[in-house]
């Protein structure tokens, strides 16, 4: 008898179509599929893998510090004024000293002497034992040169310019000397010969220079009370 049902059951088995031989007895009689999944509590259970985290974005890079202002020897150089005297920046040494940059036919100076701005502050400082000296680095036959003595000595008086010289310079050697480029452009020295200001005069292009911040009144005001400019370098404009 039991030797007929083993036939039979291998008989069986041999009919069965291929897909059906993914079917397994179990221990308790049942068929059940050899790719069914495992069922929870079986002790063959393999640990669940955690799901991967997801990147971090990346930090942005934080932008490079720029360097402190430091003050710098000022170069020293000789000029002759409109009059024909010549100045040199040695001969005022331990003494404040102003270099203006200026171009009278610039549209960025022109508001400062329109109005008086820049002549009350030249003598303001001038009053105080400070050296103003107004440096124009135009070549000639170029916005702002003049080609006679006569016609500087003119152009200054006709502005009412309040400052110890105003000093041509038409080959640029001086403009060169202090990286000027632009007028009104603005250094402070300081009585130990430092450049101690450099860059714009105030913080409004275009506006209203008696309503500006003015960064060279703040730094002379500083100096000569010892201490240190507010403000040591800005980017000029003009």
């Amino acid at each position: 008898m039991h030797s007929t049902l083993r036939r039979r059951s291998g008989w069986l088995l041999a009919a069965l179509p291929v897909a059906a031989l993914g079917l397994l007895w179990t221990p308790s009689g049942g068929l059940a599929r050899a790719d069914d999944p495992p069922k929870p509590g079986d002790k063959d259970k393999p640990p669940a893998e955690k799901p991967a985290e997801p990147a971090k974005p990346a930090e942005p890079a934080k932008p490079a510090e720029e360097k402190p202002f430091e003050p710098t020897p000022a170069p020293d150089f000789t000029l002759k004024d409109v009059d024909g005297k010549e100045r040199k920046l040695s001969d005022f040494k331990d003494k404040w000293v102003v270099l203006e940059w200026t171009n009278y036919g610039c549209p960025y100076v022109k508001p400062h002497y329109a109005n008086g701005a820049m002549q009350a502050l030249q003598k303001k400082y001038v009053d105080k034992g400070v050296v103003w000296l107004c440096v124009c680095s135009s070549a000639p036959g170029k916005e702002g040169s003049f080609k006679t003595a006569e016609e500087w000595k003119k152009a200054v008086a006709d502005r009412k310019v309040a400052a110890t010289a105003v000093l041509p310079d038409p080959d640029g050697t001086v403009g060169h000397l202090y990286n000027a480029r632009t007028t009104p452009d603005m250094r402070v020295i300081s009585p130990k010969g430092l450049v101690v200001y450099t860059g714009a005069i105030d913080d409004s292009p275009r506006g209203d220079p008696t309503k500006a911040k003015n960064y060279v009144a703040d730094a002379l005001d500083a100096g000569l009370l010892g201490k240190p400019p507010p403000v040591a370098s800005t980017k000029s404009y003009g």
